[in-house]
């Protein structure tokens, strides 16, 4: 059996940071589980029971067992949880891998999920040297897409009921960031 993944801790700029899940995560998935949208989109179960908050915590851990992916806490500068950022490999062999993200309601529009999006993907193109990142988001997400467009990606089409969310299928556009072997890949 392969080692599992080492999921690191990354520095994001505004003194925040990326960092494995703990236990002591629970409120932030309690907080997110209340959230209109992240658990339509994510596997934050809602409504959220203790159990079923460290359910979804051991979850992430069985993520770097099973070498699924890297799923980082994002932390701010003041050491608060408040959302995550999760590395998926399942097409690393041919060379790319996709990312998610989301943040809690009380830490929106501070440029939280740019930064942390650009922290992971610089990481992932740097220092694992995966060529192509790619992401997901439903058009009328526009916060959704500041972010990709601003931490380097790449608008490059729209998937027609490419998703199930909330028991509907939905369009998403995809977004890529390739990182062209400069440092950084932007």
């Amino acid at each position: 059996m392969e080692q599992p993944l080492d999921v690191p801790e990354v520095a994001v700029r505004g003194g925040r940071a990326l960092r494995p899940w703990r236990l002591s995560d629970l409120p932030l998935v309690q907080e997110a589980s209340q959230d209109d949208y992240i658990p339509l989109i994510t596997t934050v179960p809602s409504p959220c029971s203790e159990a079923d908050g460290l359910a979804f915590i051991e979850r992430q851990w069985s993520r770097a067992t099973t070498r699924a992916g890297y799923t980082f806490v994002v932390v701010e500068s003041d050491g608060r949880p408040v959302g995550q950022v999760g590395l998926w490999l399942r097409d690393v062999a041919q060379g790319r891998a996709s990312l998610g993200y989301w943040v809690v309601a009380s830490a929106r529009g501070r440029g939280t999920a740019r930064a942390a999006v650009e922290a992971v993907s610089d990481w992932a193109s740097g220092t694992l040297e995966i060529p192509r990142l790619e992401l997901w988001v439903e058009p009328g997400n526009t916060a959704s897409v500041r972010t990709a467009e601003g931490a380097g990606f790449a608008r490059e089409g729209l998937l027609r009921s490419w998703q199930q969310i909330g028991g509907e299928r939905k369009d998403m556009l995809m977004y890529a960031r390739i990182n062209d072997g400069l440092g950084g890949g932007r």
